[in-house]
């Protein structure tokens, strides 16, 4: 009798032995953080960078671009959302690797590592539709909304001759609540990106209008720490054979219906 209760002793220690062996074989290995590429980005920020409500998922032009990118490098990319005031210090105590999401390099130039930029962009007013406003002069005396720490407050800091004509501005939290702002009535126009404004006005169907002249040019690039320059040049690398085999064109295309890229 004691032979047979050690014999099942024996074979339950076996199993469990098993058991656990095939639990731990199961279990995900941990990531590397040395062969991970965090992403910083703006969640509110259609089409570069944004969350998509349907899915849940992040979704962008940037976000299709980087996970490209990540993928030549044999690196796994992982989005992560920031508070858009905050991405100096993100980069800075290396919570973020870079800054990602439509992020304009005028103004910023000697504040971050830059690639070279790989897209030009706008500042631009837009207002409702069937608004009396129709030029810059006209919004004398107006509200204007815009997100604050962003390329259009960096913008209108240049041109404080322009914001003396202005009745009121109005700081937001993203893009999208400027634009939120417009249709509510509260302000009588936004300033934000072209490709922003032109993403949103396609998805609401008209309800905005984008004034003819735009308020400054400027273009994107992706911003590292500053001297982070190692990290910098593997993704340069990448982007401009993205841009010389066509991918970088394709992802344009399925996004904007054009080669947005600079090339050269």
């Amino acid at each position: 009798m004691k032979k047979r209760i050690l014999a099942l002793a024996a074979v339950a220690a076996l199993a469990l032995s098993v058991f656990t062996l095939g639990a731990c074989s199961n279990q995900e290995k941990p990531e590397d953080p040395d062969n991970v590429l965090v992403v910083g980005i703006d969640p509110g920020q259609p089409p570069m960078g944004y969350t998509d409500t349907a899915s849940g998922e992040y979704v962008g032009f940037d976000i299709d671009l980087a996970k490209e990118v990540a993928k030549r490098l044999g690196m796994e990319v992982k989005f992560q959302a920031i508070d858009w005031e905050q991405k100096d210090s993100e980069l800075k105590s290396g919570t973020i690797d870079c800054v990602w999401n439509g992020f304009t390099m005028e103004g910023r130039e000697d504040n971050f590592t830059w690639t070279k930029p790989y897209m030009q962009n706008e500042q631009v007013f837009v207002v409702k539709e069937g608004s009396d406003i129709k030029t810059k002069e006209d919004l004398a005396g107006k509200t204007l909304a815009y997100q604050r720490d962003s390329s259009a407050s960096a913008a209108l800091e240049g041109n404080p001759d322009f914001v003396s004509t202005l009745g009121n501005t109005t700081e937001t939290d993203t893009n999208m609540n400027a634009l939120l702002e417009v249709e509510a009535g509260s302000a009588d126009a936004a300033l934000l990106d072209s490709t922003m404004a032109e993403y949103n006005i396609t998805k609401q169907g008209g309800k905005f209008v984008i004034l003819e002249e735009p308020f400054s040019a400027e273009h994107y690039g992706v911003g590292f720490n500053l001297g982070n320059t190692e990290l910098r040049d593997k993704i340069q690398g990448a982007l401009d054979e993205m841009v010389a085999d066509g991918t970088f064109a394709k992802i344009s295309n399925e996004w904007f219906g054009r080669d947005v890229s600079i090339k050269g």
